[in-house]
């Protein structure tokens, strides 16, 4: 288990608000932290994982404004940059990451190509 200081994504202030009430929820395992990261798969190549983890020996760990925060270290140099946000408008709800690394993405922003 490695803890560093800064963490290699960013959550805006409405991603951070989101996640916290999801925190709060009286079904939420407080042994639990968000994770994230990335998987094969997906229409360009590899989809992000964003969920709710326990920790695992060779995770990271970081803290984004009083979050608990895991990531492989490997999957790092895919995120490394990344923005995460939370839209909660007519036309779209949900987390949204814009990550400087993707060479490209499918249309609903799930999966990316590097």
């Amino acid at each position: 288990m490695t803890t560093a200081v800064e963490a290699p994504v960013t959550l805006t202030p409405k991603a951070v608000s989101e996640i916290k009430r999801l925190m709060s929820e009286p079904s939420f395992d407080a042994s639990h932290a968000l994770r994230i990261g990335v998987k094969g798969g997906g229409c360009s190549g590899m989809s992000y994982i964003l969920g709710f983890d326990a920790a695992e020996p060779d995770d990271d760990h970081y803290e984004i404004d009083g979050i608990p925060v895991l990531m492989k270290a490997h999957h790092q140099i895919y995120l490394v940059g990344m923005h995460i946000n939370y839209e909660d408008g007519l036309n779209a709800r949900g987390f949204v990451f814009k990550n400087p690394n993707a060479t490209s993405t499918c249309g609903c922003g799930s999966s990316f190509a590097v």
